[in-house]
């Protein structure tokens, strides 16, 4: 079956923005606001450097480094004093259990490209290997723990560092352009529509497991995400499909 029709449909944050194969420049000091793609890509840096801010975290990138993407993960971007150049090849995924890996010649991969994007897709796929995430400050370490655990407590978390709460809301709002409480619904529904894809576990089970009061609950989460409800995608996977190829 194919590719369910969810580019019609709208997100959290509104319509998804779009997203194409190929390569992209962005110039010293600009900004992209927090958005979501419906499609599951890779980013591969072939010159400069950038932040990206989402639902793996805080990832920073050089040349060399590979950020991979799952279909509705949401991010912003912030290039810096380099600027950079980016190769995208959507349909390269969906993302492995890693947010950040590493390839070891990103110029082969592009020139495949420029010829034939699966080609470029089997050849990143044969360098990829995943690069650790070390925290660098508080709000790289909250988001951490969010996404281990949707369920944490921001108060007992910020009292454990030593934080004010008003502190952490505004200090991590400046980072990820939204809330802890809003990366902590984030990263609930996400772990939640995960679970639905590519488990067999039942609705009601996966909504405690991922911290919802109950599954209906859970439904709005995931249909506020991806535009579709849970059942929808129970019936037709074509994200789940596309990694047991790739894999």
């Amino acid at each position: 079956m194919g590719p369910l029709p969810v580019r019609s449909q709208m997100g959290l944050m509104g319509s998804y923005a779009q997203i194409t194969s190929g390569r992209q420049s962005w110039s010293t000091a600009h900004r992209i606001p927090l958005h979501r793609h419906d499609q599951a890509y890779v980013a591969v840096v072939l010159c400069g450097s950038y932040e990206e801010c989402g639902s793996r975290g805080r990832l920073r990138a050089s040349p060399g480094d590979v950020l991979l993407h799952n279909a509705f993960d949401a991010h912003l971007n912030r290039f810096r004093h380099t600027g950079a150049q980016i190769l995208n090849l959507v349909g390269a995924g969906p993302a492995r259990g890693f947010g950040l890996g590493r390839v070891t010649d990103p110029d082969a991969i592009a020139r495949a490209a420029e010829r034939d994007p699966i080609e470029a897709g089997v050849r990143l796929h044969e360098q990829l290997r995943e690069t650790a995430c070390t925290p660098e400050d508080w709000p790289d370490i909250l988001a951490h723990d969010l996404l281990s655990n949707p369920g944490c407590c921001l108060k007992s978390w910020a009292e454990k560092h030593g934080l004010a709460a008003e502190t952490v809301s505004r200090g991590f709002r400046k980072v990820f352009g939204l809330t802890p409480a809003s990366f902590r619904a984030e990263a609930r529904a996400q772990r939640a529509f995960a679970l639905i894809v590519e488990s067999e576990a039942s609705l009601v089970s996966i909504a405690a497991a991922a911290g919802f009061a109950d599954q209906a609950h859970m439904s709005r989460a995931t249909r506020a995400l991806t535009g579709l409800p849970p059942a929808t995608w129970r019936t037709s996977n074509p994200f789940k499909t596309a990694g047991t190829n790739a894999a």
